[in-house]
């Protein structure tokens, strides 16, 4: 059943059922209206709400295909507003529509692929009847409120992971499994930031447009709305920063560990070539090496050896290559 909820009300209160070819002629002061809500619904559907409800053919088509970017279309007298939920599945931000079309007497939302139902949301709205008895517009700004809500979450949780990642880059290199994560978030937020562009213009929209079944004491509402729009938008720019600064430094870091150990290799080889150097002139078995015959040679050249390897290691230390 793809009708989730429909309902007539009147002054702010629940007054009984309607169906969604029941048209009913509402009083005028915006106190009494029709609010329905369908989740993936058919076509059959959608074209008996388009015949009850008089909605323009093209934003029914829109409402069916489910594959806008969020805006605002005015059609008439009657709005149809498309706003674009996310959700996280499996650590992949995945994203839903919602399709709203408002009258001065109905509003009828259209939800494809949010895991977020309104129940909860009628629910809250039915508890404060003065707020619903203000009308359709005060529904819709509930609804993309309840819609950019559902962000915040997501970014905070993208944030706590990244933060994360950005102290253990601090403690070790970061494998090939966090490099792959860091371009997946990227392209995520990049994605993202594809929908809450619109999103801002959307609500924006509704703040210094006139529009049609949207009265000027609503505009500060929408306006509250673009805020935590622009607030999300915020934290994502952030959070692509981090990601990029995060593989950069990781990148920094590797190179300076590597360039330390080749400097301590360096160091190690300069060391031990002195003994090297020696060894190999006496192991060349010449027959005429005059310290060959010599008494003390064999400690004088341990003492050699060691005398330069100290100082070699000393200086390699003092240089912090050691």
């Amino acid at each position: 059943m793809t009708v989730i909820a429909a309902f007539l009300y009147r002054n702010g209160q629940r007054v009984r059922p309607v169906a969604i070819d029941e048209r009913i002629n509402c009083a005028a002061d915006k106190s009494e209206f029709v609010w329905i809500g369908v989740a993936d619904p058919t076509v059959e559907e959608m074209q008996t709400l388009a015949r009850t409800y008089n909605l323009h053919p093209l934003a029914v088509e829109d409402a069916i295909k489910a594959n806008q970017l969020p805006k605002v279309d005015l059609y008439g007298d009657q709005l149809f507003v498309v706003a674009r939920t996310a959700h996280l599945e499996d650590e992949t931000i995945c994203y839903g529509e919602t399709a709203l079309f408002v009258g001065h007497d109905h509003i009828i939302s259209v939800r494809h692929g949010s895991t977020r139902g309104h129940v909860m949301l009628r629910q809250e709205l039915e508890a404060v009847p003065q707020r619903l008895a203000q009308g359709t517009d005060y529904v819709l700004h509930a609804i993309l409120d309840f819609i950019v809500d559902g962000y915040l979450p997501i970014i905070e949780g993208i944030e706590d992971e990244v933060l994360t990642m950005e102290q253990q880059m601090i403690d070790h290199f970061l494998g090939r499994d966090d490099v792959t994560r860091i371009f997946s978030l990227r392209r995520q937020l990049i994605r993202f930031q594809r929908i809450l562009v619109p999103m801002q213009e959307v609500a924006t929209k509704f703040v210094k447009i006139d529009l049609p079944c949207i009265d000027a004491d609503a505009r500060p509402y929408f306006s509250d709305v673009r805020d935590h729009v622009r607030r999300v938008q915020v934290m994502v720019e952030d959070l692509r920063e981090i990601l990029s600064s995060v593989f950069e430094s990781s990148n920094l870091l590797e190179q300076q560990r590597t360039g330390d150990i080749t400097r301590q290799l360096a160091a190690w080889a300069a060391i031990l070539a002195v003994p090297t150097a020696i060894a190999g002139i006496y192991g060349m078995n010449f027959e005429h090496m005059p310290e060959l015959r010599t008494r003390y040679g064999y400690p004088v050249v341990l003492v050699v050896i060691a005398s330069l390897c100290t100082l070699l290691y000393a200086r390699f230390k003092k240089l912090k290559w050691l």
